[in-house]
């Protein structure tokens, strides 16, 4: 990612964050409706999930400006969502419900670069994530 990219999506999350409870609604919600093979994965209760959901896209956020320094941790989540059941094939409709629910908490501040940037961040945190849980050909597809 280039250094404007980082710095929009760290300056659009901060704008994000005190709706985070919200956001973490809006997210679920959308992603139950375009992916609801998805929705039987989720026993807890979520709003503790959204609070889950909220605070690793901090760290994840942070971490951008050093890439390197999260990738560990984004390993280790990846191969831990495989116990849970997902698929590499949920990582699509996952960043979907994101950048959905960023261009509704974000209004007018949602712009094309804003969006870009985003979708960076999510595509290659995700293709990292796909081919640390999945291996390097399902990464590819």
């Amino acid at each position: 990612m280039k250094p404007a990219q980082v710095e929009l999506v760290q300056k659009t999350f901060a704008d994000v964050a005190p709706i985070s409870e919200q956001a973490a609604g809006l997210f679920y919600g959308r992603l139950f409706e375009i992916a609801p093979e998805v929705k039987p994965m989720f026993k807890s209760d979520m709003v503790d999930q959204g609070r889950k959901l909220m605070s690793t896209l901090s760290v994840v956020v942070r971490g951008l400006s050093d890439l390197p320094s999260i990738l560990p941790a984004a390993s280790a989540l990846a191969k831990k969502h495989v116990t849970y059941g997902v698929k590499a094939s949920h990582y699509e409709p996952v960043g979907a419900a994101l950048l959905w629910t960023l261009e509704k908490g974000l209004g007018d501040k949602w712009t094309p670069e804003v969006a870009s940037a985003w979708t960076e961040a999510y595509v290659t945190l995700s293709g990292f994530m796909v081919g640390e849980a999945y291996g390097k050909a399902e990464a590819a597809e």
